[in-house]
Formats: structure tokens, C-alpha cells, sequence
């Protein structure tokens, strides 16, 4: 399975809905290393000028959350192999007391912790600059 196939499969599962203009931003991302959301929409637009700037934030935030793309890395899209230890360790891995286990995107985590921060009250209209984890002494 390829790239562009892996990531539709991945986006499905999610229960994204896969599009024309879906299928031409993943097409887009995977031939050109766009630096911003802004190159992908100028480069989509000139393939479809109904395309909104809308739906290409979505679509990678999408991406940013299933974890074929990272932010930090520049749009490269890139989808981890099961052997590939740097690529796992990216993200969180949460690990529940019936061994249930959660492998969160740094996008996806980042949501998970808002929200909770959000639900007990301590985050407003802020954005999360940064997590620190410290080990902490029993």
C-alpha cells in the first residue's frame, strides 16, 4: 500500500469523508513540500478555484492528527512504519488499566489535553504553547 493509499485508509477510519478536493490536498501535499497552509491553498486553487482556504486547514488538521503529517517537519507527509522507533515516539501513548492502548498524534494529544483543561475550568480562550512532563518523586 503507498502513501496516499495508507493515508486515505487512515482519514476513513476517522470517519473523514474522502473528496475530489480531499484526494487533490493529499496530492498536492505528497508531490510538493509546501511550507504553509497558505502555498497548499494558492497551488489547490489553481486546480479547483472553488476550493476554500477552509478546507485546506481542515484537511490538515486531519493529517496532523492521524499523524502523516507534523507541523514542525514542514507539510512533509510522511507515514510512520511499525518499525520505525523515532516516528512512535512522537505523540503520546496511553496505556489503560485493562491494557487498552491509545497512540495519540502530538495534534490529537494536544486536543485531548485541551478539552480536559477546558471541561475542569482552567483554560479560556488560551492556546497550549507547550507541555512539560516532569518525573516526579514518590
Amino acid at each position: 500500500m503507498n502513501k496516499k493509499e495508507q493515508i486515505i485508509e487512515k482519514l476513513k477510519e476517522n470517519g473523514c469523508r474522502i473528496t475530489r478536493q480531499r484526494r487533490m490536498l493529499i496530492d498536492i501535499i505528497l508531490e510538493d513540500e509546501c511550507s504553509s497552509c497558505k502555498e497548499i491553498y494558492y497551488k489547490a486553487a489553481q486546480k479547483d478555484e472553488k476550493i476554500g482556504v477552509a478546507t485546506v486547514y481542515r484537511m490538515v488538521n486531519a493529517l496532523e492528527e492521524i499523524g502523516a503529517i507534523s507541523r514542525k517537519n514542514m507539510y512533509k507527509v510522511g507515514y510512520p512504519d511499525a518499525d520505525d522507533v523515532e516516528a512512535r515516539e512522537e505523540g503520546c501513548e496511553i496505556v489503560l488499566d485493562d491494557d487498552t492502548t491509545y497512540h495519540l498524534s502530538p495534534g490529537k494529544w494536544n486536543s485531548v489535553v485541551r478539552e480536559g483543561l477546558r471541561h475542569c475550568g482552567y483554560l479560556k480562550d488560551q492556546k497550549i504553547a507547550k507541555i512539560k512532563i516532569d518525573k516526579i518523586s514518590r
